[in-house]
């Protein structure tokens, strides 16, 4: 079991790669769908013109590009996230995966006559770098990550004959990647229809559980936010037709976010698609009005010596949170020393996810739901295509609901919260110089040997170590962290929005 999280860590942390990409193009979409929307220009005579449109025309088709390519991004981003050395040829190779298991698709399309040269969606077909292949979506993307980087642990330190010792090591890896590459394509040939009908009635059956299934799919996200493996959850609803399908422009997309994004390119889209409601809209009511509220009970239940030291804790957590989306900072304060209230939150956000379905909100995002999404996705993109506005009501009965029922549970079951503890320096500390920090952050891991490696994701360190029994959990809160955990050989260490450049100290002091 620990050796299965260890490994489901390490494929959720290399996820990050490619969604990190989204916010970027995600605002070049945003801005340049909604004003070059015949709908704005009607509104906003002023930019009816045609250097203005030329400019936000520009900036819609490069970040289209990134969405209509997402697959191929995911291919590389696995495939270097889980690469432990050579990353630049993992990278390589994926790409080649890519491009060969698409073309074997198409070949194996061509020969059984069933290759369709119009009205690709219908014959569940799609075109890929200009290959005519099967609809696979991010899935063949994944799935080539995930090949090629076992391939690569495999035989990238392979030796051959000394007549081919030229092709030895990394340059090995892409050669037998692209001979593995053709059976992939052949076997999805054969095994993608009847997986596509599986998930196509996969998704009809969770939108037959209406208001209950949103509920139970908002608990489901939250309670994996301690893990780490979050990423795994949403990401199928976000990106394959596990969140639905819907035409857009004449193309067949599936993901709830890929529909969102290619609706919000397309000037006669008059609502989002419904699937936003459920498996997206809900964070903002819990990340920029919810977890402020449990905030704010923190702050009030604490002792009046510790408020100033917790005001300063949970406004910048609280903003953080409502600004930007990032939560762990939050979550991880109330978490461990209060496990109480991280079960109603979990409920809470059930609730949340529900209530925007309930509402139809469809305000989409494009890594996590604060304040900038929300007014770009949201707030511009206009009432009668989103409903954003039924977001403010909305987002104040959850930030009530957080406020008295976190206030209430403090002060009833006298948790011991941040402020309410029996000294008042155990709060995290953020002013630890860097160099100490690394150094203090090697010696909690078990000191240099004992780390295989180091890597992040948006919030937290992700560790991979060889002797878990060495690791001291306690010595990082001292070190600035929100808060850590371990598993098997992965530990994971909270510390908020800055974590690359810790990453990075860390990875320098190693290296040292």
């Amino acid at each position: 079991m620990s050796r299965l999280f260890s490994g489901a860590q390490n494929l959720g942390k290399s996820f990050m790669l490619p969604i990190a990409m989204l916010p970027a193009a995600g605002l070049l979409l945003g801005f340049g769908g909604v004003f070059t929307n015949p709908v704005t220009l009607s509104a906003y005579a002023f930019l009816d013109n045609d250097i203005v449109q030329a400019v936000f025309t520009v900036m819609k088709l490069c970040g289209s590009v990134v969405f209509d390519n997402l697959a191929l991004l995911f291919a590389v981003g696995i495939a270097v996230g889980l690469a432990r050395s050579d990353k630049g040829t993992a990278g390589l190779a994926a790409v080649l995966c890519f491009l060969v298991m698409n073309k074997a698709i198409s070949a194996s399309l061509l020969l059984s006559g069933t290759l369709a040269t119009e009205n690709l969606a219908a014959a569940g077909q799609a075109s890929v770098l200009g290959i005519t292949t099967l609809q696979t979506g991010v899935m063949s993307g994944i799935m080539s990550g995930l090949l090629t980087s076992w391939l690569h642990a495999r035989y990238c330190k392979t030796e051959l004959p000394n007549l081919l010792a030229f092709f030895s090591g990394s340059r090995f890896v892409p050669i037998v990647t692209s001979f593995f590459a053709i059976f992939l394509g052949v076997a999805l040939f054969w095994l993608w229809p009847p997986i596509q009908a599986g998930i196509t009635h996969l998704g009809g059956l969770v939108e037959k559980t209406g208001y209950v299934g949103t509920l139970v799919y908002g608990m489901i996200l939250k309670c994996l936010i301690p893990l780490g493996l979050h990423h795994l959850f949403y990401l199928p609803f976000w990106m394959t037709s596990v969140g639905g399908e819907a035409v857009v422009n004449g193309h067949l997309v599936e993901g709830t976010q890929k529909i969102f994004f290619a609706q919000l390119a397309d000037p006669t889209t008059t609502q989002y698609y419904i699937g936003v409601s459920r498996f997206m809209a809900g964070r903002f009511a819990d990340f920029m009005f919810g977890l402020p509220g449990a905030a704010l009970a923190i702050y009030r239940c604490a002792k009046p010596q510790n408020k100033k030291k917790v005001a300063s804790l949970m406004l910048s957590a609280a903003l953080t949170s409502f600004v930007t989306g990032i939560t762990e900072p939050l979550e991880f304060a109330f978490m461990f020393c209060a496990p109480l209230l991280y079960v109603v939150h979990i409920i809470l956000t059930g609730v949340a996810f529900m209530l925007t379905h309930i509402l139809e909100i469809t305000v989409g995002q494009t890594f996590s739901g604060g304040l900038i999404d929300f007014l770009l996705f949201g707030v511009l993109q206009g009432n009668a295509k989103t409903h954003w506005m039924l977001m403010l009501p909305s987002g104040m009965v959850m930030f009530c609901l957080y406020y008295f029922t976190f206030r209430f549970l403090i002060q009833w079951r006298q948790l011991n919260t941040p402020g309410r503890e029996n000294t008042a320096d155990e709060t995290p500390m953020d002013t630890v110089p860097a160099t100490d920090r690394a150094a203090g952050i090697v010696a909690a891991l078990g000191g240099r040997e004992n780390i295989v490696d180091v890597d992040c994701c948006a919030t937290r360190l992700r560790i991979t170590v060889s002797a878990p029994e060495r690791v001291n959990i306690d010595d990082f809160k001292a070190l600035g962290s929100r808060g850590a955990f371990i598993r098997g050989q992965g530990v994971q260490v909270v510390y908020g929005p800055h974590v690359t450049l810790i990453r990075n100290e860390v990875e320098e002091f190693i290296g040292s």
